[in-house]
């Protein structure tokens, strides 16, 4: 699909009244879009990969309690947490988006589909837990309810991340899977203020962010940063409606958000996407003034993993990894 044809789809249906505008694009994305499918391995991997992070700073997540920014139409991320042995997943979304009949879905794939799954999560699976969550799925009558207690899932929506409930320093892991992108710059800020709040000063923040303009994923005639040429007025004619929203925060400007908030940067990894950067060196491609000044390799990364803390003294550890395997090591100084 052509992405302004899909862009003049989305603004034409954000004008109409709430419910109205979220049920038809419920069922455009059920019958032309990313949902007509129901497989939530990828998003199973995210959640393993995410876990592997944290081990891999000298943490265990096992037992802990998670925090999720945006939930989604299905809490694929939060249920891998609970199948590696999380305690308890809180996952807040502005807007109740989460779809039982999905939910369903995913759970029928996953049953159908063990030995997959198992290989997806290797000796990090507690398989007592996938037993009860396929034994769940074979139920006669599915409850969301009854899903979400099973899984230590609290789900909230209509909710706030910047204005929580929960109490100081009751999470472990403050997370996102590609969400932190669709929020403004400003709520950003006060989501990691309330984050610092109900984080222990143990815990971390680990966000993964994708910067690519998502009208690629639909659209491989176009660059994966396509949007950079526009300004913001012209970006907003084509995108500025609540279901394409994005930042358009680059890889150094959520560096310095987590640094103004405080944190300390554990690991960093961006991913630059070879066709970007080459149309950036060899100026080919010309970006807004908005992003002039930016070294062609903040302009060509398209997404990145970020783990910070509150405070306490740690290394900062950053690597580049390009898609065609070639990688390029950069080391940031202690702040």
């Amino acid at each position: 699909m052509h992405w302004k044809f899909k862009a003049s789809i989305q603004n034409a249906i954000s004008t109409l009244p709430h419910s109205v505008s979220f049920h038809l694009y419920y069922w455009m994305q059920r019958h032309f879009g990313e949902l007509r499918q129901s497989d939530p391995l990828s998003r199973l991997h995210a959640g393993v990969h995410i876990w592997q992070n944290i081990q891999s700073l000298g943490h265990d997540p096992k037992g802990k309690v998670f925090f999720e920014v945006g939930t989604g139409r299905t809490p694929v991320a939060p249920l891998a947490f609970w199948l590696m042995g999380a305690r308890r997943i809180v996952t807040v979304d502005l807007n109740p988006y989460l779809k039982g009949e999905i939910v369903k879905e995913h759970l029928a794939y996953i049953s159908n589909n063990q030995d997959q799954v198992r290989g997806i999560f290797g000796n990090l699976l507690c398989p007592e837990r996938l037993d009860a969550l396929v034994r769940f799925s074979k139920r006669g009558r599915f409850e969301i309810e009854a899903f979400l207690a099973l899984c230590r899932i609290e789900y909230v929506a209509p909710g706030d991340a910047a204005r929580t409930d929960l109490q100081d320093g009751s999470v472990d892991f403050h997370m996102s899977y590609t969400t932190l992108e669709h929020i403004p710059e400003d709520v950003l800020r006060d989501i990691l203020k309330e984050g610092n709040r109900i984080v222990k000063r143990s815990g971390l923040f680990v966000h993964c962010i994708d910067y690519s303009d998502h009208f690629w994923h639909v659209d491989q005639s176009i660059p994966a940063i396509n949007f950079l040429q526009y300004s913001d007025r012209a970006w907003e004619h084509y995108a500025g409606n609540r279901y394409m929203y994005m930042n358009r925060l680059r890889h150094d400007d959520f560096l310095d958000l987590f640094r103004t908030a405080g944190h300390r940067l554990l690991k960093v990894v961006p991913e630059i996407d070879p066709r970007a950067h080459e149309m950036i060196a060899g100026r080919s491609f010309r970006v807004d003034d908005r992003f002039a000044g930016k070294t062609d390799e903040i302009l060509s990364t398209i997404n990145s993993l970020i783990i910070s803390r509150k405070a306490g003294p740690a290394p900062t550890v950053a690597s580049y990894r390009l898609r065609d395997g070639h990688a390029e090591t950069i080391g940031f100084s202690r702040r």
